[in-house]
């Protein structure tokens, strides 16, 4: 391994998620032991081998690449959907070389789970990162398995934070992050349509909303990431006393945010749950 570079990394199943990390850890330029990825079509798997130092399989083609890939790999992210880890853990078990360490990117999978496939000597780290992995604005959970030690756990932060920032959790939290952080951009995007809507309501073009309310919330994000007073305060101080800004406030606070969000959360929580159950 070359001096501040991560060991070989294989992404087994590099979609919307292991692709978002595939993208910063390339860009990172921590990747000079090189990536394998894998994907089941020759059409996903083709954009990829434009990455600098990627070596991308496709399984149409190659039926035995995620053997192959894990095969090669100092760490392995496993990033299909989670009906389809047991039979992947199965799959590449045999090749993993001692100390490869395993890292699961699918909701719901429990490390008890990746141990008990994988076999007795088996270094697992679950992790629940999100989508701004892409442009290297992650928030990744980890957790450590039963074999993890603080060095396999090093090694795993500095993969994510090639991504953004990372947080070191006990597993029984991480469902409890995925419904904050995991699933936290569609919120966001969410809020985002909705006031799209009432700016295009009011008579702006739709190119005219979209300008408004996304440079919006790039700002006020930019600006509380360079401020260090709290979202509060900053609110605080946009909401003039008697103004436009503090009758809107008060219209959003009768509609019970808290207790929208605690309920949306609480029923990503039920799922991630059920997930765990095999439901």
């Amino acid at each position: 391994m070359t001096d501040n570079s991560l060991p070989h990394v294989a992404i087994l199943g590099a979609g919307s998620m292991g692709g978002a990390i595939l993208s910063g850890l390339v860009a990172s330029g921590r990747a000079a032991n090189g990536v394998t990825v894998t994907n089941r079509s020759s059409q996903k798997a083709a954009p990829l081998r434009t990455l600098d130092g990627v070596d991308s399989i496709a399984l149409e083609v190659s039926a035995d690449g995620n053997r192959v890939a894990a095969r090669r790999a100092g760490i392995v992210l496993v990033g299909v959907k989670p009906a389809m880890v047991p039979d992947l853990l199965r799959e590449i078990a045999p090749e993993l070389a001692p100390g490869t360490i395993v890292v699961s990117l699918a909701a719901g999978v429990t490390i008890a789970t990746f141990e008990s496939l994988l076999g007795p000597d088996a270094v697992v780290v679950r992790s629940m990162p999100n989508t701004p992995a892409i442009v290297g604005k992650a928030v990744t959970g980890i957790s450590a398995g039963t074999r993890a030690t603080a060095e396999h756990m090093r090694t795993i932060h500095e993969l994510f934070s090639t991504c953004g920032e990372v947080l070191e959790i006990p597993e029984e939290q991480i469902d409890a992050l995925s419904t904050i952080s995991g699933s936290g951009p569609a919120y966001v995007y969410l809020l985002i349509e909705e006031l799209t809507k009432a700016a295009i309501d009011k008579g702006f073009t739709e190119n005219q909303a979209r300008l408004m309310v996304e440079q919006t919330f790039i700002g006020a994000t930019a600006l509380l990431a360079a401020s260090p007073d709290d979202p509060a305060e900053l609110r605080r101080r946009v909401t003039s006393p008697k103004g436009t800004t503090e009758r809107a406030i008060a219209v959003l606070q009768d509609a019970h945010l808290a207790d929208t969000f605690t309920r949306a959360t609480d029923a990503a929580l039920a799922r991630a749950k059920e997930l765990a159950a095999g439901a």
